[in-house]
C-alpha cells in the first residue's frame, strides 16, 4: 500500500470520530455538582408522577451532557436521573462508544433501577444524540415498550446519519470502516445503512403504547441530512426547531446542552396536560 493511503486510512476514522464528538468538557464529569439529580430518594409528585431518565451522547457522559437540562427539569419538581453507557474498557469519561444493543441493555438495567427506587411504574426518557435513538432499541427489542410512557428525543440519529456524506467515503479508504467497528462499535453503528439501522428500523419506526417526540435543527452538522432524525407512525410528534424559533441557530451539541427552546418544547411532551406554545420568548421561561 502507497504511503499516503496509510495515512489516509486513520484519518478517515479520525475524521469520523471528530465529527461525532460531543465537547462537553468531560473533565469535570467526576467532580461536577448534580444540582439535584440522581437523588435515589426522590419521590414523584402528583403532578410529574413519572420519573425522567436523561441518556447522553456519543462521547458523552451522564454529567456533562446535562448540566443545562437536569437542573432545568428538577427545578420544575421532576425526578431526574441520568446514566452512563457504552464504555469501552480504558476510555474513561468519553461514553457511548460501545455496541448500541448492548447500551442498550444497561438502559434498561438502569430504568429498573429508577423504577424501584421511585415506585413508579412508568418513565419518561429524554435523549440527546445517539441518547435518543438507542432507546428505541430497548423500546423495541428489549422489552422496555410497558416501562416507559414517552421518547423525546434532541437531535436524536434516528435513521442513522452521512455526516455530511462523510460517510460515503468509507469505501474509497480500504479498512476503515472494520478499524471503526473495532474499535468504536457505537460510532459504525449510527452510519446510515449500518447492519443496525436496519435492524432498529425494519417492521417501523415505533411501537405501541408509547409517546414519542422528536425535536431536530436545521443546522444539525453530525445528524444529516437532519430529517432523518424523523420517526414515522402513531403518537409521534416531529418538529423542527427553526419552525418553534426562526431566529433559534442552534446545532448538534447546542440543542441538548443550551437551548432552553428545545428544552421547552421537550417540557411540553413530558407534560402535554400543561403545555404552553413554543416561542422564542420560551428561552426566558
Amino acid at each position: 500500500m502507497l504511503p499516503w493511503r496509510r495515512l489516509l486510512r486513520p484519518l478517515a476514522v479520525l475524521s469520523l470520530a471528530a465529527a461525532l464528538v460531543v465537547p462537553t468538557g468531560a473533565a469535570h464529569a467526576a467532580s461536577a455538582p448534580s444540582s439535584g439529580w440522581n437523588n435515589w430518594s426522590c419521590k414523584p409528585s402528583a403532578a410529574h408522577p413519572r420519573p425522567v431518565v436523561l441518556v447522553h451522547g456519543t462521547f458523552g457522559n451522564s454529567v456533562d451532557n446535562w448540566l443545562g437540562f437536569a437542573p432545568y427539569l428538577v427545578h420544575r419538581g421532576y425526578c431526574v436521573y441520568s446514566l452512563d453507557y457504552g464504555q469501552l474498557p480504558g476510555v474513561p469519561l468519553f461514553n457511548g462508544l460501545g455496541p448500541i444493543d448492548k447500551s442498550a441493555g444497561q438502559l434498561g438495567v438502569f430504568v429498573d433501577k429508577v423504577l424501584g427506587a421511585t415506585g413508579a411504574a412508568k418513565t419518561d426518557i429524554v435523549g440527546h444524540s445517539q441518547g435518543g435513538m438507542m432507546p428505541n432499541y430497548y423500546l423495541k427489542f428489549l422489552g422496555g415498550a410497558p416501562k416507559v410512557n414517552a421518547l423525546i428525543g434532541l437531535a436524536p440519529d434516528n435513521h442513522g446519519t452521512t455526516l455530511s456524506g462523510l460517510t460515503q467515503l468509507l469505501p474509497y479508504f480500504p479498512g476503515a470502516e472494520d478499524l471503526i467497528s473495532e474499535a468504536t462499535p457505537g460510532l459504525a453503528d449510527q452510519i446510515a445503512g449500518s447492519a443496525f439501522v436496519t435492524k432498529l428500523n425494519a417492521g417501523g419506526d415505533t411501537v405501541p403504547g408509547v409517546k414519542y417526540t422528536v425535536i431536530a435543527t436545521r443546522y444539525d452538522e453530525v445528524v444529516t441530512p437532519y430529517r432523518s432524525a424523523f420517526l414515522s407512525g402513531p403518537n409521534v410528534h416531529n418538529v423542527v426547531l427553526q419552525d418553534l424559533c426562526a431566529l433559534d441557530l442552534s446545532e448538534h451539541v447546542t440543542i441538548g446542552l443550551t437551548d432552553r427552546i428545545a428544552w421547552h418544547e421537550a417540557l411540553n411532551a413530558l407534560d402535554p396536560a400543561h403545555a404552553e406554545r413554543t416561542t422564542c420568548a420560551s428561552v426566558f421561561s
